[in-house]
């Protein structure tokens, strides 16, 4: 008998990858690499001053899923009024290539330390960057966004202060952020793993098992509480990718270090409304972006 969540998960799927990817109005590098580059959307109603939302796209950091899936979703947000960065970093396996869930095998998940590297050296460079490609934007009301293995690196962004001072990556100061808004992120790795969310994805970021305990640290945003930063999550209640137990996880890590996190459930929502701009879901994405930002 066909399971109807998967069945459900599937139809979800194919309409959230049914929009055309949208191009951008600019693209910037921030370092060598072929994926070290961002994306920028211009307000579509011609905004001066409008909040920057940064957006980190998932895939369970492999690499067949770049940017350009989450195009319409950062296009979306430029009609709702924002201006908006698209981050695309270096993710497991080759380039190219068909979406994971059409392929007989799975690329490995993540590069260590390359997928880090990436996302605090743009993060780093954005200020510049934006100040070139889109002048308009008001990188004082600056909002992070990421989808999964996405929200799972807007979380760590934000807490790159938090890291041991030995850490590459670690800022001596909290970010300049309004806040961050994570969607169904890979938030736990501790509960993550015990789920086999996208086939142990968050083992192979770290480099495998032998390396897990020791780079977990380093990582895993349920590790780097309290941030100081306000904290959104947003979950579909019925999402068989990334359970609601992972959102559930963090909030209750956060809850225990002191600081409060809002877990915005969605009745009746699975893993890919949420960056689907025919979805209900993402309005409610974009109103939870628009409160922090104002």
């Amino acid at each position: 008998m066909p399971d109807p969540s998967a069945e459900r998960d599937a139809v979800e799927a194919e309409s959230a990858f049914s929009h055309p990817a949208v191009a951008p109005d600019a693209t910037a590098a921030y370092g060598e690499h072929p994926d070290q580059v961002i994306d920028f959307y211009a307000p579509r109603d011609g905004r001066e001053r409008a909040p920057l939302v940064v957006v980190l796209h998932g895939g369970a950091w492999r690499a067949p899923y770049d940017r350009r899936h989450i195009s319409p979703f950062a296009d979306f947000l430029a009609r709702r009024g924002f201006a908006v960065a698209s981050v695309e970093y270096r993710r497991g396996g080759e380039p190219g290539g068909e979406l994971p869930q059409q392929r007989g095998t799975e690329p490995v998940a993540g590069r260590w330390p390359e997928t880090f590297d990436d996302v605090a050296a743009a993060m780093d460079l954005l200020p510049g960057l934006v100040r070139e490609a889109l002048p308009g934007a008001d990188t004082r009301r600056v909002v992070v966004t990421g989808h999964s293995a996405g929200g799972h690196l807007a979380l760590w962004a934000a807490a790159r202060h938090v890291l041991a001072p030995d850490s590459p990556w670690h800022l001596p100061a909290a970010p300049a952020l309004r806040g961050v808004v994570a969607l169904a992120p890979i938030a736990d790795f501790g509960v993550a793993c015990e789920l086999g969310v996208c086939s142990e994805a968050a083992v192979q970021l770290l480099g495998g098992k032998e390396h897990f305990d020791e780079r977990r640290p380093y990582a895993d945003p349920a590790a780097l509480l309290p941030t100081g930063i306000a904290t959104v999550l947003v979950q579909g209640r019925t999402d068989i990718v990334v359970p609601r137990a992972v959102a559930e996880a963090y909030t209750e890590a956060a809850a225990k270090a002191g600081e409060p996190v809002w877990l915005t459930l969605l009745e009746d929502v699975g893993h890919f409304p949420l960056i689907d701009p025919a979805a209900d879901a993402c309005a409610v994405v974009a109103e939870e972006i628009e409160q922090l930002a104002y």
